[in-house]
C-alpha cells in the first residue's frame, strides 16, 4: 500500500468553514472576504469556500443557489452578482496571503447536465486550482463524485476530497474515497455519531475508521463538529477539522494544548 499522501501538512488542521463559520460570526457573514480574513487573524491556516460558477463562466463564493430574491446563481451575468455582493474567487486568491490553504467547496450546478465538461463548475474549477495548487496549499473538495472524477482527469495533480452529508453511511463513505482515488473523505460529523454539543465519539470506533482510512491511504477530515468534538477527533489522529467560529474553537484547543 502506498503512503498517505499529505494534504494538510505538518499537524493536524483546522479549516475556517466559510471563512470565520458558518452564518455571521462577529459580525462577519460567511463567504465574504472579510469573514477570510478574520479567520486567518484568529490564526487558521486553511479555510474553506463554498464555489459556484455564474451563468457567463466566471466563479463566485457562494453556497446557495439561489438568492432570497429568487434569482438563480447560475443563470446570472457576473455583474448582477458582483451588484448583489457576492465575492469573486479570483479576488478570494489574491488577497489572501499565499502561504494560507484553501478547501474549495465545488458545488455543482443543476444546469451543468446541459454543459459540455469543460464549461460545468468541475470543468471551470480544474484550471483554477491547477494554478493555485504550485502557489498555495489547496484541495477541491465536492459532494458531486462526477465532479471530482472529472477533475482526477484533468487536474491529477490537484488534492480532491469527497463530502459526505449527515449520517452517510461509512461503509460506502471510506470505500468509495479508495474508488474515487480521492485523497481526503470528508466526513460530516454526524456519519461518527457526533451529532449533540459535547458528544464524545467512542474511541475504538473512531480508531477503526482512521486506520480504514489511512490504510488506504487517505487522510480524514470532518466537518462541523463542535469544539469540544474537534479537539477529541484531532487528538485521536483525524487530519482535519472544518469548523464554524474559527476564533472560540482555536482558543478551545489552545487552552487543551
Amino acid at each position: 500500500m502506498s503512503s498517505v499522501r499529505d494534504v494538510f501538512g505538518a499537524g493536524p488542521t483546522v479549516i475556517g468553514h466559510r471563512g470565520c463559520g458558518c452564518g455571521v460570526v462577529d459580525g462577519q457573514a460567511q463567504n465574504t472576504l472579510g469573514s477570510f480574513a478574520a479567520a486567518v487573524a484568529s490564526g487558521a491556516r486553511w479555510v474553506e469556500a463554498d464555489v459556484r460558477r455564474t451563468g457567463d463562466d466566471v466563479l463566485v463564493v457562494a453556497h446557495d443557489p439561489t438568492y432570497p430574491d429568487g434569482a438563480v446563481l447560475a443563470e446570472l451575468p457576473v455583474e448582477e452578482t458582483d451588484r448583489k455582493g457576492t465575492l469573486r474567487l479570483s479576488t478570494l486568491l489574491a488577497e489572501l496571503p499565499a502561504g494560507v490553504g484553501v478547501n474549495i467547496d465545488l458545488k455543482s450546478s443543476i444546469e451543468d447536465c446541459l454543459r459540455v465538461p469543460a464549461r460545468t463548475t468541475a470543468g471551470l474549477v480544474a484550471p483554477v486550482a491547477l494554478g493555485e495548487v504550485g502557489r498555495r496549499p489547496l484541495m477541491v473538495s465536492s459532494f458531486d463524485p462526477g465532479a471530482l472524477r472529472l477533475l482526477r482527469q484533468v487536474a491529477p495533480s490537484v488534492p480532491l476530497g469527497l463530502l459526505t452529508w449527515h449520517r452517510f453511511p461509512l461503509e460506502m463513505a471510506v470505500s468509495a474515497c479508495a474508488h474515487l482515488d480521492v485523497e481526503v473523505l470528508a466526513l460530516h460529523a454526524g456519519s461518527l455519531g457526533g451529532e449533540a454539543p459535547g458528544q464524545r465519539i467512542d474511541e475504538r470506533f473512531l480508531e477503526r475508521v482512521l486506520s480504514l482510512v489511512h490504510g488506504c491511504a487517505r487522510q480524514l477530515l470532518v466537518w462541523c463538529p463542535g469544539a469540544a468534538l474537534a479537539g477529541f477527533l484531532l487528538a485521536a489522529g483525524t487530519d482535519a477539522v472544518v469548523v464554524d467560529d474559527v476564533p472560540r474553537v482555536l482558543s478551545t484547543l489552545t487552552g487543551l494544548a
